[in-house]
């Protein structure tokens, strides 16, 4: 008698499919990465992000995020109550406005500097998931979770850092069927209600790459909503 295999099975019994059980941490990340960015150009972007970030407990604020990663440039410009600021790194060169509006010059290994380049990464960290998560110093877990989060199904991933890296731990929720991404969340090992969950909706194609439309920020703790970031980008 032939053996006949456990998806076969699956198939002919109307048994759900182990996705989580098939899948490596790897894997799934890499299936994400497919999705997200078919053709491999993130490690070359270069291009604008138009954002309006809005929530109760603040003026609308708009941003215009330029990110080149071959020439290692960045720049925001931000308007807010009718002020307007910006931040740029230009390779090691650093200019920043001041609170006062005065332009500093300086360069990314200055003190001074520090702020702007918090801005540099974490836009490219969050407009570059999931494809940052294959940086040096990031840890992938290699089991994959089947779990139901606020009402939906996904597979979700478990990400630590290196030391010297990160000291959150992260967690990725996709879509089981395509592997989009559709929530992150973090918080400090030793406090798990800490942190901040980021439910991601809708989709805009920038330069190749699906970026979420829509990322809505809650309080781990008790639910609180922070605001929504809109990329306006068509």
């Amino acid at each position: 008698m032939k053996r006949i295999g456990i998806m076969a099975i699956a198939l002919c019994f109307g048994l759900p499919q182990l996705r989580a059980q098939e899948l490596s941490g790897s894997d799934l990340l890499d299936k994400s990465i497919a999705y997200h960015d078919p053709n491999n150009q993130w490690s070359t972007f270069a291009g604008e992000l138009k954002l309006l970030f809005t929530g109760p407990a603040m003026a609308d604020r708009e941003s215009m995020i330029t990110i080149d990663l071959p020439n290692q440039f960045f720049n925001v410009s931000t308007t807010q109550d009718g002020q307007t600021s910006f931040r740029q790194i230009d390779g090691q060169a650093c200019r920043f406005t001041s609170e006062e509006g005065s332009v500093i010059a300086t360069t990314i290994d200055d003190e001074a500097c520090e702020r702007t380049v918090m801005y540099r990464d974490y836009y490219t960290y969050l407009y570059g998931l999931p494809m940052k998560l294959k940086d040096p110093g990031t840890l992938v877990d290699p089991k994959v979770q089947k779990v139901t989060f606020k009402g939906k199904q996904y597979l979700k991933l478990k990400v630590t850092y290196k030391q010297d890296v990160g000291a959150d731990i992260w967690y990725f929720y996709f879509n089981p069927e395509n592997y989009a991404m559709e929530v992150y969340q973090f918080y400090k090992p030793d406090d798990p209600k800490s942190g901040e969950y980021i439910l991601l909706t809708g989709e805009a194609v920038v330069n190749g790459i699906k970026m979420p439309k829509d990322r809505a920020w809650y309080y781990n703790k008790d639910d609180g909503f922070l605001g929504t970031d809109i990329l306006l980008n068509k």
